[in-house]
């Protein structure tokens, strides 16, 4: 028995998948670990490759590399070039936020290396304040590099005569891969190179590529599996399935444990999934596929291509909307349904047709058309001219317009969004002191009812240093030490720095909780570095981020439980008012720091206005027996 030319269940899995990273980028919050579903995509790709090229190999006994190419070519190249060609041209008219950056995720769409150069450039795949119209390529240039890298290694793999030793090496090369990603990920920290890198993100290829070696002569030998083994591996298969759903429900992008084997986890569950639904006669393999799963499956390039710079570009366009509660999920919507009719308009009327005919054939057919048009319309005009003609007339014209705009958009590039404009403005005044300046008890200036800034230490995120002008403003005096992507778990090492240094003031503002959750016990850890002597404010988050409910519910326990703790609600403070706001609605402007400054001036006026504590005399209370 012959392996199948259509694996079955695998359709139904791209649909998982899909429909995971869709949900993760189009409904905040609904599903945390959707971004999972790019792994399992990795594992179905190495999968899918590595029995095409095994498969060719032992029926012709060689592989055609160039061949093999094309063929990838016609399948990816022509969605993609639509694809930036109508977004760029989208994007010039609607100008600012998406421009940013366009020329190099241009470049990386048309070299395969979108991933690379965002790693040279510093771009942060978790970063919200740069839209990056073209962001989810990302994956793809993995898959491309891997596309043009891997046929050769198979090449040299099948001078190796036992497949157990083949699959060895390649599992070799997955154990590298994820080791890699575990040893370079610097907990608490952005996690865009381990992600984005070809050499710690393979491991997903590479166990999809052992598996299809290891499963190689399952269709010869299907006439002698037992009955316990086919139920097994079934069963094995519906588990992971089960498993990688609950995981894009649990697992942040944010958490240690990502990194640190959750998404090898990821793929060898993807990888026991793929073989219980491709093992010969396998039930699972046929329940994956049940409509819409298949149609969606069939259509999930097209809908990893679109859903993303649509999403991106619905939000330039519908500015009035917000990006959170259910403004967000009604633009994710409508971003869903552009998404779901361009993707089948992609794969109707340009995948397929070039997948089947190739690009010659296609090209043949276009050039037969504008020539035929050219002479009806010398002799009979625009009216005598075929339907069909004049619409492949039309689209030539709409592909030369929109290069030429694409051309354009590349230029227009504004440099920087609206939030690295408030952000960068901040920079000049937010640094961390640099030294220590004691004071003698005479020079000491005596306490106002508010604290002067010259009694105020901050430590904060990228809201803190687009607030920082105002802030200073304020508090005249006051030390700034706010970076972009602080996380809370870096405060304790911070404040005791500050306070080894000497430079620990008697009130510490804190301005964290923007870039992900937050831990009771580390606002602990920084109350007991600081002393029952000093003050804490901590600034409440506005973001239209999943966690930033929680993070205030901590933040408000915090400061209910201490007298010496206060909370800035800087998220009441400004929500009727995100207009003062960058569109990304969570770094302010002028108009907004000041509201951020008020809000700190309130919580210390609270602070000042609470009455001294009692002695046990004063209460009333009996003196202890002598």
């Amino acid at each position: 028995m012959k392996p199948p030319a259509r694996y079955s269940g695998l359709d139904g899995l791209r649909a998982i998948a899909v429909i995971t990273v869709i949900l993760f980028h189009l409904t905040p919050g609904a599903v945390p670990g959707g971004y999972l579903g790019v792994d399992i995509f990795f594992v179905l790709s190495g999968f899918l490759i590595t029995a095409l090229l095994v498969r060719e190999h032992g029926k012709n006994g060689r592989i055609r590399l160039v061949d093999f190419w094309r063929r990838r070519a016609r399948r990816l190249l022509p969605a993609i070039g639509v694809l930036v060609l109508v977004c760029c041209s989208i994007a010039l008219a609607v100008g600012g936020n998406v421009l940013i950056g366009l020329g190099r995720q241009v470049l990386g769409a048309a070299t395969f290396s979108s991933n690379w150069l965002s790693i040279a450039q510093g771009a942060s795949y978790f970063s919200e304040s740069n839209p990056e119209l073209f962001r989810n390529l990302w994956s793809l240039a993995v898959e491309e590099q891997f596309y043009l890298v891997w046929p050769l290694i198979i090449l040299l793999l099948l001078f190796v005569r036992s497949t157990t030793i083949r699959s060895i090496i390649i599992g070799a090369l997955a154990v590298a891969s994820a080791l890699a990603m575990a040893f370079l990920y610097v907990p608490g920290g952005d996690a865009t190179r381990v992600y984005y890198g070809t050499d710690t993100h393979s491991f997903g290829l590479a166990i999809g590529a052992s598996l299809a070696l290891a499963s190689r002569d399952w269709w010869s030998s299907s006439h002698e599996w037992p009955r316990w083994l086919r139920t097994t591996l079934q069963s094995a298969g519906a588990i992971a399935v089960l498993a990688l759903i609950g995981a894009a429900m649990v697992l942040p992008a944010d958490a240690d444990a990502t990194y640190q084997g959750g998404l090898v986890a990821v793929a060898i569950l993807s990888a026991i999934a793929i073989a219980g639904a491709t093992m010969p006669g396998s039930q699972l393999g046929r329940v994956l596929d049940i409509q819409p799963m298949r149609w969606i499956g069939e259509r999930s390039y097209g809908l990893y291509l679109w859903h993303w710079p649509v999403f991106v570009l619905t939000v330039a366009l519908l500015p009035s909307f917000g990006l959170d509660g259910p403004s967000a999920w009604a633009l994710g919507g409508v971003a869903l349904i552009i998404t779901v009719i361009l993707a089948a308009a992609s794969y109707r009327f340009i995948e397929q047709p070039i997948r089947k005919n190739g690009f010659r054939a296609t090209l043949h057919t276009a050039l037969s058309a504008w020539t035929r048009h050219t002479h009806l319309m010398r002799t009979g005009g625009w009216r005598s001219a075929p339907p069909r003609l004049t619409a492949t007339i039309v689209a030539i014209m709409l592909v030369a317009g929109a290069g030429v705009a694409t051309g354009f958009s590349v230029a227009l590039d504004p440099g920087e969004t609206d939030a690295q404009v408030f952000i960068e403005a901040g920079q000049s005044i937010a640094a961390p002191p640099k030294a220590s300046v004691p004071t003698s008890g005479s020079e000491q200036s005596t306490p106002a009812a508010i604290p002067g800034g010259d009694q105020i230490n901050a430590v904060g995120d990228s809201v803190m240093l687009a607030s920082a002008s105002e802030l200073s403003a304020a508090f005249p005096g006051i030390t700034i030490d706010a970076v972009v992507s602080r996380s809370l778990s870096q405060a304790p090492d911070i404040v005791s720095t500050l306070k080894a240094d000497g430079n620990l003031r008697t009130t510490l503002l804190l301005g964290l909780g923007t870039n992900g959750p937050i831990d009771f016990d580390v606002l602990d850890q920084v109350r007991q570095i600081v002393g029952p002597d000093h003050q804490i404010v901590v600034v409440s988050v506005q973001a239209p981020r999943s966690w930033t409910p929680g993070v205030n519910t901590t933040l408000d326990a915090f400061a209910v439980q201490y007298r010496n703790v206060e909370l800035a609600n800087w998220q009441s403070a400004i929500s009727g008012r995100l207009d003062l706001l960058a569109r990304d609605q969570i770094h302010p402007g002028d108009e907004g720091g000041a509201i951020y400054a008020g809000t700190v001036r309130d919580a210390l006026q609270k602070l000042a206005d609470l009455p001294p504590l009692l002695s046990a005399k004063e209460y009333g209370l009996a003196p202890y027996p002598s």
